[in-house]
């Protein structure tokens, strides 16, 4: 049965040896619970001879952890002013460490006060959401509504440790009340990159509430898809247990991973460092791609977290997403439709390196390096044995041959012109890519921040405006001569300063503006019937410079000094510009 039918949660179930429903409980008693035989096994039914080693979570294994000794992770963590973590920063000195940050100021970090308590969330997320629970004993994830965690948590009396890790709040109204840090927000991939008109339900992995009672913890894991996370105290407090993503210890993990006596070894103890990081009431950490941690809540805790993916350590994060998929990790704890959002960012990264080379700006080397890991990952999902298997996440926007070659295509051009000396302004091979609103003055930067605001801040039309786009347009073509039209659609740089005529008084030389002028056969003209153009004002400023002006000008004048074309038309005609 259903363990809400019967009125029992689902992680009391797997305690029930007999059940007895509530017509029998009266006759024979409550239901019969399993008798506890130990204190480190998963099953505590097990005899407990001794012989069987300890499991991770356990109350055995939590008193244990807290006794053991580690190095301290101010060995590998930086520690900063909100201030100083910006997006110029990360990508010059790269986001390969941990990094602390000590107070909010500066983090553009929003939360509520440390007031805020567990019945606030329930308030503000309603106390019917299902929630995922996780069973620290057992380390066995069960559904549970969150109004019963909350009186759970709230209760002095807690026969279990219980967790929650996975408490996305973005489609509440509690999501109101926290704002990410702005570092997280300029870096991630679904902020920046995700359509609002794709078909794909846009991934929520940005806001986090995590709830924790003391000696709750989280084994050894590499958040999904290889995520960067930030994580604030609220209040309590949390232990993080990190270990560097070297190639020899992403081997060990993965190996630990996919064993059967997974919860009995203690991954901090294959590897040759393992840091203790303790995150204080107000602290914020930020815990780059690939680092694998385990997390111990020393004390009643409530945090608050979110994911993202960014261009720092596009490999990395690509590596972790192929590690997932050899160890069979389950959809639900996968980063949603990772493949999808890779395709988004290959098609504006391809955008991104192509006006780089336009605006003479050689491209940052972690970009191009980026770039080469996500083209070869699409390469390989496109292989013709295992489309099948991706073409679901292929956007139906996107070309992905196409995209592919012209990735190839930019790459190769990028690496070529790396040995040649490149245009910048500054130091060679740097790229202003974090360049602030107010420092972007030159024509370069302020081509580049239209760019990025006509692809990434616009919103998606309605159907009534792109209605009324599309009306304004032919109406504006019904006013126009086809010269107009032309010389608009050659997207010239630069605005006629003649102003349009209702189509109604068009003179009758303009209506036969499609006709041919200039008629050669081998080279000899066999027909002329050009006229001069000599009206400076439909000249601008971006279609002819002083050079062209000047031959302009010359022409015009052996033009004049010609007899009439076929046609007869006077001198007064002969003015009119040409197509």
């Amino acid at each position: 049965y259903y363990s809400s039918c019967v009125g029992v949660e689902e992680h009391h179930a797997v305690d029930i040896d007999l059940y007895h429903c509530p017509n029998c409980a009266v006759l024979h008693g409550p239901s019969l619970m399993k008798k506890r035989r130990n204190w480190h096994r998963h099953d505590y039914t097990e005899l407990d001879d001794g012989s069987k080693p300890v499991q991770a979570g356990t109350r055995t294994f939590v008193k244990q952890l807290r006794a053991r000794s580690f190095p301290s992770a101010d060995e590998v963590i930086l520690k900063m002013h909100g201030s100083q973590l910006t997006q110029r920063y990360l990508e010059k000195h790269g986001f390969d460490v941990p990094i602390m940050v000590p107070k909010l100021d500066g983090l553009g970090l929003r939360l509520p006060p440390p007031t805020f308590s567990v019945l606030d969330v329930e308030r503000y997320v309603g106390g019917d959401k299902v929630i995922d629970v996780i069973d620290v004993a057992r380390q066995a994830d069960s559904k549970m509504k969150l109004h019963n965690y909350i009186k759970y948590f709230t209760n002095p009396d807690r026969p279990k440790v219980l967790n929650v890790i996975s408490l996305e709040f973005s489609d509440t109204k509690m999501s109101e009340l926290v704002e990410v840090p702005d570092i997280a927000r300029k870096l991630s991939w679904v902020e920046n990159y995700w359509p609002d008109d794709s078909v794909f339900p846009k991934p929520f992995v940005q806001k986090y509430c995590l709830m924790g009672v003391q000696d709750s913890y989280t084994d050894f894991h590499i958040d999904f898809g290889g995520t960067s996370v930030w994580y604030h105290v609220l209040w309590g407090e949390k232990i993080f247990y990190l270990i560097k993503p070297t190639d020899e210890n992403l081997a060990l993990y993965e190996s630990w991973s996919s064993s059967v006596t997974q919860s009995e070894v203690y991954f901090g103890d294959k590897v040759d460092k393992c840091y203790k990081c303790v995150v204080k009431q107000g602290h914020t950490l930020f815990v780059p791609t690939g680092w694998i941690h385990a997390v111990l809540t020393s004390q009643d805790c409530m945090a608050f977290g979110g994911n993202f993916l960014h261009n720092l350590n596009i490999g990395m994060q690509l590596r972790c997403y192929e590690m997932e998929k050899r160890l069979k990790t389950p959809d639900l704890f996968k980063f949603p439709f990772f493949e999808a959002i890779c395709w988004f960012v290959a098609k504006n990264l391809l955008e991104t390196l192509k006006e780089l080379r336009e605006d003479g700006f050689q491209p940052p080397s972690y970009l191009v390096q980026g770039v080469k890991a996500l083209l070869t990952a699409l390469k390989l999902w496109m292989k013709k044995e295992l489309v099948t298997e991706h073409a679901f996440e292929i956007p139906d926007n996107i070309r992905p041959g196409h995209l592919i070659k012209e990735l190839s295509k930019v790459i190769r051009s990028v690496e070529e012109e790396n040995s040649k000396l490149v245009k910048t302004q500054g130091i060679l091979g740097v790229c202003p890519t974090s360049r602030s609103s107010h420092e972007t003055t030159s024509p370069h930067h302020s081509r580049r921040r239209v760019r990025k605001l006509r692809d990434h801040a616009t919103k998606t039309p309605s159907n009534l405006d792109i209605l009324e786009l599309h009306t304004r347009e032919v109406l504006k073509r019904l006013e126009m001569s086809p010269w107009e039209e032309a010389s608009i659609n050659s997207k010239l740089n630069g605005r006629f300063n003649k102003p349009f005529q209702p189509s109604s008084t068009v003179p009758e030389w303009r209506t036969k503006d499609n006709d041919l002028r200039l008629l050669l056969s081998n080279g000899r003209i066999i027909r002329d019937e050009r006229r001069p153009f000599t009206d400076r004002s439909l000249y601008t400023a971006d279609s002819e410079d002083e050079d062209d002006r000047t031959r302009s000008k010359k022409t015009t004048v052996k033009v004049e000094d010609q007899p009439s074309g076929s046609e007869g038309e006077g001198n007064a005609d002969a003015q009119k510009p040409l197509n």
